[in-house]
């Protein structure tokens, strides 16, 4: 499974869903886990349980209450790991919320708030946890492992979702940067985007796609999603950084980079004029070229 023991994990949204699982994940694998979720009373109580469920199972963790993109808060929670378990080797940022609605009627609280948690609550955490980590790594080699939560909705964009995707392709190119930066202290950085039924996709105009089956396997559990963050924080994911992964039921997708394909030179010297660019782009452009106009769909597994 890749043993874990004696590593510290912080995971953020951690009271439910994804992050539920993915904390009991890494405690199954020997980590020590800080559960980290917002301050409200039902948030509270579920990363309590979480908590419970850790320790049933033998294991150790703490939970701290906080909003994980807030400077203070989050500096606690950090401070929280190092007081308890004397380190901080793995940190998982999870935490998120959607607040769907088209252009024509968000407002700048919709956008604002969900960048902010999203985003901002990436970059906060994986701050703290990579000046650390520069410091430790002056006195030899360290295990540390920060894993991020995009979603598809960073590649196929939703009519009902332009604060919600932005965050998230905002949070590959934040990771893919941190990637690059944390290889040099032996750190790696990857992403995952996960499909699951959690409290978010339930309001989704999709949402019946989530539902669990009468029997069988249930695709879209979010403890089919567990099991990568695990792989990723183990030495055995040592060699991989800077990586996106879709995860859902059976299947993990690696997501390619993105790459400059199709592209025309002018035939003339000098700038393009705008009757050279229809000339040439009408080669791509046909009349029987569609808009890209489908929103998120999930495919058959």
């Amino acid at each position: 499974m890749g043993d874990l023991s004696g590593k510290v994990a912080i995971v953020t949204g951690a009271g439910a869903g994804l992050g539920r699982e993915e904390a009991l994940q890494l405690a199954r694998q020997g980590a020590r886990v800080v559960v980290n979720d917002i301050g409200l009373p039902k948030a509270a109580e579920a990363a309590q349980q979480t908590v419970a469920d850790i320790k049933a199972m033998g294991g150790e963790a703490i939970a701290v209450l906080g909003d994980c993109a807030d400077t203070a808060d989050a500096g606690k929670v950090f401070k929280a790991a190092l007081d308890t378990f004397g380190d901080m080797n793995i940190m998982v940022n999870n935490a998120g919320f959607t607040r769907d609605k088209t252009i024509y009627g968000m407002s700048d609280d919709e956008f604002d708030s969900v960048l902010r948690v999203h985003l901002r609550g990436h970059f906060v955490n994986m701050r703290n946890a990579a000046q650390y980590w520069r410091e430790k790594a002056k006195d030899g080699p360290i295990h540390a492992r920060l894993i991020s939560t995009s979603s598809e909705a960073a590649l196929f964009a939703a009519p009902g979702q332009p604060n919600y995707g932005p965050a998230k392709a905002a949070i590959v190119n934040l990771s893919m940067s941190v990637a690059q930066l944390v290889h040099k202290i032996g750190a790696t950085c990857n992403v995952i985007m996960p499909r699951a039924r959690t409290a978010m996709t339930e309001n989704m105009p999709h949402a019946h796609l989530f539902a669990a089956p009468a029997s069988g396997f249930d695709v879209f559990h979010p403890s089919n999603v567990a099991p990568m963050v695990g792989y990723l924080a183990s030495d055995r994911a040592a060699h991989i950084s800077g990586e996106v992964f879709v995860v859902w039921g059976a299947r993990i997708t690696i997501v390619q980079r993105p790459r400059l394909d199709v592209y025309y030179d002018n035939p003339g010297s000098g700038k393009w004029d705008a009757d050279g660019l229809h000339r040439t782009l009408a080669q791509y452009f046909t009349e029987q070229h569609k808009p890209v106009v489908d929103g998120f769909s999930v495919p058959p597994q």
